[in-house]
């Protein structure tokens, strides 16, 4: 058997399903329970806009799209979209941020339909649409859910009855390649079914779903029981559930699995969602989903196997959330590639040891766990960064 490790998926696969997956974002609270009468708001909009804003000495002030924005005058400096600040071409900035004051403020600011204009000191105009506003300000993102998911037991990913992709459809169709990836991104699993088992047809998989990642393996490569590498995955020992790569500084986002050839018994893969059991300790154990959100720890990889030396460390904490709107988004789980905990004092460290055996207890629970034995022309993707995996 042989595994892939690849890079996280490019924005073009994002783009292919938009319009199909949704957002949920919490109900925003009234406004007029949050400004009392005695702020006076000296613009305002028309009310079928429902916007209005204030210029306050450091920062503007706006409410739109029942959402409450602060922005610091420097940051709507920095973020002008004109030719002279931004290449639209390269998207990327052309002003120079450092020779921006500090105490920048605006010397009128004025709406036109739904669009902002700012007028600077030195005269530049920058124009804001006030929906870019809401989709880029920091409170728009704290309702944004950066990748929608749905997370899993067995039970519930078996009642789904999440339907595998014919290799020739994902192949050579958008459409193929779109229920892939939309069931890939919401389960971090998918399968492909009918892929001639060939490193050849294989790889040809591996590219349209992302780009190949060069690692210490190389870009693919196969593995057996042989010890060939200093790694457990080359025994024939069990594995109990592990992220791999945890000693990458960013660990691999997509693996890929194909049994090439397959003779005896054995070889059964364990899926669990560890963003479920994530989810289940944030429910019962706050703090401790917080500590493991916050402790770094550091994983290595040590290998001095033939002509292989390799010492590798990656750190971070076992769970990685955005901080700005708490949601998870990759795990390092490894009791195998741990390395020494040197970076913590003593009572934080049994702390840790508590809150990471909740986590175990939920991850080794008989009801999460979802086998699957790949054959020949099955192709098995998964999220790394959400999904626990082992092989027996």
């Amino acid at each position: 058997m042989w595994c892939r490790r690849l890079s996280h998926l490019q924005s073009r696969l994002q783009d292919l399903l938009r319009g199909r997956v949704t957002c949920w974002a919490p109900q925003q609270p009234n406004f007029k329970s949050l400004f009392p009468l005695a702020i006076h708001w000296h613009h305002t909009a028309s009310t079928s806009l429902n916007c209005v804003w204030q210029q306050h000495e450091d920062h503007f002030e706006l409410q739109y799209a029942n959402t409450v924005m602060r922005f610091d005058y420097v940051w709507l400096r920095d973020h002008c979209r004109s030719a002279s600040c931004y290449n639209s071409k390269t998207h990327q900035r052309s002003l120079d941020t450092a020779t921006v004051d500090l105490c920048i403020q605006p010397k009128t600011i004025r709406l036109d339909e739904t669009t902002l204009f700012f007028t600077w000191p030195d005269g530049h105009v920058t124009r804001y649409d006030l929906d870019w506003l809401v989709k880029n300000s920091y409170e728009g993102q704290k309702q944004k859910v950066i990748q929608p998911r749905i997370l899993w037991n067995a039970e519930i990913y078996q009642q789904a009855q999440v339907p595998s992709v014919d290799f020739q459809s994902f192949l050579e169709t958008k459409e193929g390649l779109k229920n892939f990836l939309q069931n890939f991104l919401l389960y971090g699993i998918a399968f492909v079914e009918n892929v001639p088992p060939t490193q050849e047809h294989t790889e040809k998989l591996a590219e349209r779903i992302s780009l190949i990642r060069e690692t210490i393996y190389g870009r693919m490569w196969y593995f057996t029981s042989d010890f060939s590498r200093g790694d457990t995955a080359y025994t024939k020992l069990a594995l109990d559930r592990h992220t791999d790569t945890t000693y990458f500084q960013e660990p691999c986002g997509i693996q890929v699995f194909h049994c090439l050839k397959h003779e005896g018994t054995g070889g059964r893969t364990l899926l669990v969602d560890g963003f479920y059991a994530a989810e289940q300790v944030l429910q019962k154990a706050p703090e401790e989903f917080e500590l493991l959100s916050k402790v770094p720890l550091k994983h290595e990889y040590i290998e001095n196997v033939g002509e292989c030396h390799n010492h590798m460390i990656g750190v971070g904490p076992v769970l990685n959330i955005y901080p700005w709107n708490k949601e998870l988004y990759m795990i390092r789980y490894n009791n195998y590639d741990r390395a020494v905990i040197n970076t913590v004092p003593y009572d934080v460290v049994h702390r840790w040891y508590t809150a990471h055996r909740t986590l175990t207890i939920e991850l080794r629970k008989p009801e999460n766990e979802f086998w699957v034995k790949l054959k020949p022309g099955r192709v098995g993707a998964k999220l790394e960064r959400c999904q626990v995996s082992s092989l027996y």
